[in-house]
């Protein structure tokens, strides 16, 4: 880790582990190429003039990627995706012609968001899972735990901790069938053109429209998904990220909220967090 450059606190204390490399530049620029050689072998099987050759050339080099080499293209071009054609192309001699070809930018851009949308919504559920599961199981532990219960932060009822664990838990389990509902609606950009018209693909195979339906089509199977999205500009609706936003907001809101009555029960030495041996509460 460097420590001459600023790094976001949200990522470098906070993230885990997997959502760091995820939203790595390795892991974008890789599923850029993914989908560059989805591309070119769906293009070879519906009769284009690429060969078995080319595509194995660009899969054997998906991976090793020259960043340098790709500023400096950038640098000249002041084009990211065309340096990232470039660098690729660097690797990739007998496959250069037939990169990106027919493409426009947000193929690779907005299909790799997708797609990492995509597996990060499945590294959420994974962890969400484990969470539910903890405080439930807390819960059942705490069942008959009696406590006093607060309305307006004003004695009321009893309640149980168990109780107002289940409370917590059931927020997420709500968290977790949104995410889920989510990831089942999620589709890939597609194949669609410069405008959404797939103009550019109608001429490379000669105006035969089922064709540039069938590119589409394979694109999405390889790169695991079932379908794209019947419509799009160049980009998919941003109405999808903002979906996704609403899910991962409700989650955080979940999260305050267990967090804001952990304290405030804390206050009155009903609960408490854990504190390590080493552990120091305050520099006061």
């Amino acid at each position: 880790m460097s420590h001459d450059l600023y790094d976001n606190p949200l990522i470098s204390r906070y993230a885990s582990r997997e959502m760091s490399e995820l939203w790595s530049p390795q892991v974008r620029h890789t599923t850029w190429r993914k989908l560059w050689v989805a591309l070119a072998d769906a293009e070879r099987e519906l009769g284009l003039e690429i060969s078995e050759a080319q595509v194995a050339e660009l899969r054997a080099h998906i991976d090793d990627i020259d960043f340098s080499a790709a500023a400096a293209y950038e640098k000249r071009l002041r084009h990211d995706v065309m340096a990232h054609v470039h660098a690729y192309g660097d690797v990739c001699p007998n496959a250069r012609g037939i990169i990106h070809l027919g493409a426009t930018s947000c193929y690779v851009t907005d299909n790799a968001d997708l797609l990492l949308i995509q597996q990060g919504l499945e590294v959420l559920r994974s962890k969400l899972v484990v969470a539910i599961d903890r405080l439930a199981t807390f819960a059942t532990e705490q069942r008959a735990l009696a406590c006093l219960g607060f309305t307006h932060l004003q004695p009321a009822q009893p309640t149980t901790v168990g109780e107002r664990a289940t409370l917590w838990c059931y927020d997420l389990v709500l968290d977790l069938a949104e995410i889920e509902h989510r990831l089942n609606q999620l589709k890939l950009r597609g194949v669609k053109g410069t405008t959404g018209t797939q103009a550019t693909f109608l001429t490379l195979f000669n105006g035969d429209h089922s064709k540039v339906e069938a590119l589409d089509r394979l694109v999405c199977q390889k790169m695991g998904f079932r379908e794209s999205y019947a419509v799009t500009g160049q980009t998919y609706s941003r109405k999808i990220d903002a979906q996704v936003l609403d899910a991962l907001s409700g989650l955080a809101q979940s999260g305050h909220k267990f967090g804001s009555d952990m304290r405030l029960l804390q206050s009155r030495k009903e609960l408490e967090e854990p504190f390590e041996k080493e552990q120091i509460g305050s520099s006061a």
